[in-house]
């Protein structure tokens, strides 16, 4: 089983920047990529970016690509930490963000991702 849960969401103005994290514990270490996706009402899940398990490889969607970036740390034996740094905010971003967890690389479907966290708002005025 892996858990993960999402922090640092908030409201901002267009052109903050925002840090989200996202606490990921339970076999998250065992080969489990890390995503984030991001839903805005009305509309659906979307891919925002990706980290895989080692932490050298990411991947972003081209609508964030230039302003967002992602990292992970692999922390202690407990917990990992999955971060999206979100910079040059503008109102479209505003969304419910999500991380995911897959065992599967390189996928931008929401299907293809076992673990969800609940998410954190962002909203973003212009």
């Amino acid at each position: 089983q892996v858990q993960l849960v999402e922090t640092g969401g908030g409201l901002a103005q267009a052109g903050d920047s925002l840090r989200l994290s996202c606490a990921a514990s339970g076999r998250i270490r065992i080969g489990y990529n890390v995503a984030w996706f991001r839903q805005a009402p009305g509309k659906e899940r979307e891919f925002v970016g990706a980290v895989s398990w080692s932490g050298t490889t990411t991947k972003l969607a081209d609508s964030v690509e230039g302003r967002f970036s992602i990292s992970r740390d692999n922390g202690d034996k407990a917990k990992e930490w999955v971060y999206l740094q979100m910079n040059s905010l503008t109102p479209e971003d505003t969304a419910l963000y999500y991380c995911a967890a897959s065992t599967y690389w390189n996928r931008v479907r929401k299907e293809d991702y076992e673990y969800w966290g609940q998410g954190t708002q962002v909203t973003v005025s212009s």
